[in-house]
This record gives structure tokens, C-alpha cells and sequence, in this order.
């Protein structure tokens, strides 16, 4: 009777150090779900930013002028250009 409430005794440490290290890992996994909800609600915001861009760049003009004046630099033929050089950051 002794050796059989030993085994039940020692079956039940075992079950509770699985079901710990199960709650352990259950918790580790819900917080990674956690900040992979978080970074998909992120890069759901980029894509609608980047969505209305391509609209934008779709349904009028004035939006692709004003990515050629920043982007490349690009003038108009009425246009003058001026560049303004600070003297501090010349090389």
C-alpha cells in the first residue's frame, strides 16, 4: 500500500511540473499573439497610408508634381530654380 500511494505521489509531482511548464509556455505564446496583433495593426495602417497614396497618385495630378519637385528635384519650363548653399556645410 506505501509503495502504491509513492508512485501516485510521485505521478502527481510530475503532472504538476508538466501543467506549470504548460501554463508557462501558454503565457509565452499569448504574449507573442499579442505583439503579432499589435505589429499587424501596424502594418494595416501603413498599407491604408500607402493605399490612399496610390489613389492619390491615380486621381490627380498635383500629387506625382509634388513627388517629382521633392523626389527628383524636377522644375517646370517657366520656372526658375535657386539653391541656397549654407557656407557652414560646405565641405
Amino acid at each position: 500500500m506505501r509503495a502504491v500511494l509513492i508512485i501516485l505521489a510521485i505521478l502527481l509531482v510530475l503532472t504538476q511540473v508538466r501543467l506549470w511548464s504548460e501554463i508557462r509556455e501558454v503565457r509565452a505564446l499569448r504574449a507573442m499573439v499579442e505583439e503579432q496583433i499589435e505589429n499587424n495593426r501596424d502594418l494595416d495602417r501603413r498599407n491604408e497610408a500607402l493605399a490612399a497614396e496610390v489613389e492619390d497618385l491615380r486621381a490627380g495630378l498635383q500629387a506625382i508634381e509634388e513627388r517629382a519637385r521633392s523626389e527628383l528635384g524636377l522644375i517646370q519650363e517657366d520656372e526658375e530654380f535657386f539653391l541656397i548653399v549654407d557656407p557652414e556645410q560646405t565641405p
